[in-house]
């Protein structure tokens, strides 16, 4: 072991277990994993399992707590108080001028209580109170916090009309509540867009579940330090990022659906693809999402069926996954899931020791009240139920390679679904095919929506697949979609190693009407040092600007590193290896593949598909940056861009009987690819010169045009 060796540290929080894994600083080498069951119900909740996994995997891999420069953790706390309706009475307390205003905002303000599931009445229960501007004071803050305290309110929400603008009153209320000690969200902490009602509700959301996510940071963050790590603890957000604990005891809203992103974020480490849909399977449900150009799909989170104004990744879930038990009638398989086999008490036949399965004995059960009464289970010999599932229906088809988390015993499988096989009057190998084409119908509806969602083209769909079940499922649906797929090492871990390897992220949107220039300079700062506050170091932070023709939106995303940098693990790979990496991801309907340009940072390769250019943007490392269907590559001085560009939008241009569809353009300066997307030509440049406009006038860039040819 390395005398100093520094060490990342990430743990990921699932709803059954806990892992951690620690990863070598400069190589990014797996160093050890440990899992622990998540521990739901301890005292200290989902934090004694975060802390005792960590410490497992410090102590059997005997790493110094010195030696940790990162430790950073997911969490499905905040997604579970949702579900489960573990959520604290919120006072809301709005603010307005008077005359129209206050007349207009006044019952924006007064938010109902909010329905998190009807159907067993979870719900966040709102008491709201009204305070006119001008009679704003701490006497009246005060008076109002005691109300909203009597009627029950446990924490509270400050939100203004117009308190985008200026937090001057949402500040003075969240300071009267933090002096009698009580919970406090400022709507303008959570969005700067306008909306009241949106904005109001999104903040009351994420005050619901303060009090609980602020007594799991203070238990996780004083245990780490107990162990003597003194680096920033760093919690995953749900779009992709992570932030400072103490970020987290402002907003932990931010953190629902930190568990799929940092299936993402592992994905990306690992994979040499731009676009992608990855594929997270689990025991009872499969997360399914695209990657774009390198990012993630991001939209606003829906919770409980209420829009709110927080970004997270835009995830499907699906009820079916690697556990998922299958339905019946007496012809056919009806359904596989949504109830999967730890439900129901039961092992997978496919992990069942074969000399267990004796005189195996169809059953239809009901696992859980209400559920239909069709679910398979077998008996056995021995009066131990067990049951078959997508895992063992994979496994009977070869499907699994050994090297796989879901590789099982297909003799095992065999044996038991032979009886239902029999009472279906097919054999086993037909029952196999049923059962995954079930899931199937599923799993292909959810990627031809997101498909066309993010407008990827059918020879740019790679699947990739995440989590212990990824094998069960991912191998049978590329073969039906005719599209490739990888399984990255260590699968079943790379939620934590995404924890480990993710970027500090923070996201500023704002409503500007024809922005200017020194707008977006202002927004940009401000996304980079909200990105700084939730632990980036200054010199690493990269900000997207993306800006919403339609809506006057502009959104401003900083990504950056903290503190401690880390190494790329791959070595530089040569023009020759880049082009056959390029080959490879064009596929065999792309010919005439060559190098078009290249930097000393990119290589630009295009081939020919019919009357078709495909383009393929690869870096130093051998990453795939960006997948482009048909388009045009041209290199100029930094100088001499706008020209270039403008002479694209012009010829590149695709008219149709009602519409003219411009280029979407990617530029390579530097060791960056940046990419935009605008109706407008003039904001498009605006976009551009952000980024140009501190390099050298004589240095060379790389200008590619994506054709939108296709409505």
């Amino acid at each position: 072991m390395a005398e100093h060796r520094k060490v990342r540290m990430g743990i990921d929080v699932g709803g059954t277990h806990t892992k951690a894994v620690a990863i070598d600083n400069l190589t990014h080498e797996i160093i050890g994993k440990n899992e622990v069951k998540t521990t739901h119900d301890h005292e200290q909740g989902v934090a004694a399992g975060v802390v005792q996994c960590f410490e497992n995997c410090l102590r059997e891999n005997n790493i110094a707590p010195e030696d940790v420069v990162f430790v950073a953790h997911s969490t499905t706390q905040a997604t579970n108080a949702f579900i489960e309706g573990d959520v604290a009475q919120v006072g809301v307390i709005g603010v307005a001028g008077g005359g129209l205003e206050g007349w207009l905002a006044k019952p924006q303000l007064r938010l109902k209580d909010i329905i998190l599931d009807e159907k067993v009445g979870r719900k966040i229960t709102i008491h709201n109170d009204f305070i006119k501007k001008k009679q704003l004071n701490n006497d009246t803050i005060n008076a109002s916090i005691d109300k909203l305290k009597g009627e029950g309110s446990e924490v509270i929400v400050a939100s203004m009309a117009f308190g985008v603008d200026s937090g001057t009153e949402e500040e003075q209320i969240h300071d009267c509540a933090q002096a009698k000690g009580i919970p406090v969200t400022m709507a303008s902490d959570i969005t700067k867009l306008y909306g009241l009602t949106r904005r109001t509700r999104t903040a009351a959301i994420n005050a619901a579940i303060l009090p609980k996510m602020m007594a799991t940071a203070n238990a996780t963050e004083s245990s780490v330090r107990a162990a003597g790590v003194t680096v920033p603890l760093m919690i995953m957000r749900g779009d992709g990022g992570v932030m400072e604990i103490s970020e987290m005891r402002k907003r932990p809203i931010l953190t629902a659906m930190s568990g799929p992103a940092a299936s993402v974020m592992g994905s990306l480490m690992y994979l040499r693809a731009s676009n992608a849909v990855y594929f997270e399977v689990g025991g009872t449900t499969t997360n399914i999402g695209v990657i774009k150009n390198g990012r993630p799909g991001v939209d606003y989170a829906i919770i409980g069926g209420h829009p709110t104004y927080i970004n997270s990744l835009d995830v499907r879930i699906l009820g079916t996954a690697g556990g998922s038990m299958v339905r019946i009638n007496d012809k056919e398989v009806v359904d596989v899931g949504p109830r999967s086999a730890h439900i129901a008490g039961c092992e997978y036949a496919a992990f069942t020791p074969e000399e267990e399965i004796v005189d195996p004995q169809v059953e239809l059960i009901q696992p859980k009240k209400g559920d239909p009464d069709d679910y398979v289970v077998i008996r056995l010999a021995s009066g131990k139920r067990i049951t078959i599932t997508n895992t063992c229906a994979a496994n009977v088809l070869g499907l699994i390679e050994p090297q796989y988390f879901a590789h099982g015993n297909a003799n095992s499988a065999r044996k038991a679904m032979q009886p239902v096989a029999d009472k279906l009057g097919i054999t086993v190998e037909e029952l196999a095919r049923q059962i995954l084409d079930k899931s199937f119908e599923k799993v292909n509806q959810c990627i031809t929506e997101l498909a066309e969602k993010y407008q990827l083209d059918h020879d740019q769909i790679k699947l990739v697949g995440c989590g212990g079940g990824a094998a069960a499922l991912i191998c049978y649906c590329a073969e039906k979609m005719d599209v490739p797929y990888s399984i990255p090492e260590n699968a079943e871990v790379i939620s934590s190693i995404g924890v480990a390897l993710a970027m500090v992220r923070d996201v500023v949107e704002r409503i500007v009407p024809n922005p200017t220039q020194k707008d977006i300079a202002e927004l940009k700062k401000e996304a980079m040092d909200a990105a700084i506050g939730s632990g980036a170091a200054p010199d690493t932070i990269e900000v997207h600007i993306e800006i919403d023709s339609q809506t006057g939106k502009i959104t401003a995303i900083a990504t950056g590193s903290t503190e401690v940098k880390t190494t790329d693990l791959l070595a530089e790979c040569t023009e020759e290896e880049a082009m056959q990496l390029a080959v490879d991801d064009f596929g065999p309907k792309v010919s005439d593949v060559k190098l078009a340009e290249k930097s000393e940072k990119f290589y630009v390769y295009q081939g020919t598909r019919g009357d078709r250019n495909p383009i393929r943007i690869v870096d130093l490392k051998g990453f795939i940056k960006v997948q482009c269907s048909h388009g045009a590559v041209t290199k100029c001085k930094a100088k001499d861009y706008k020209e270039v560009v403008s002479d694209m939008w012009n010829n590149l241009a695709t008219f149709k009987t009602d519409s003219v569809l411009r280029p979407d353009y990617f530029l390579c300066v530097g060791p960056r690819v940046c990419d935009y997307s605008a109706v407008d030509l003039e904001q498009v440049l605006l976009l551009m010169d952000l980024d140009v406009m501190d390099r050298d006038p004589e240095e060379e860039i790389i200008v590619v045009a994506s054709i939108n040819d296709v409505m």
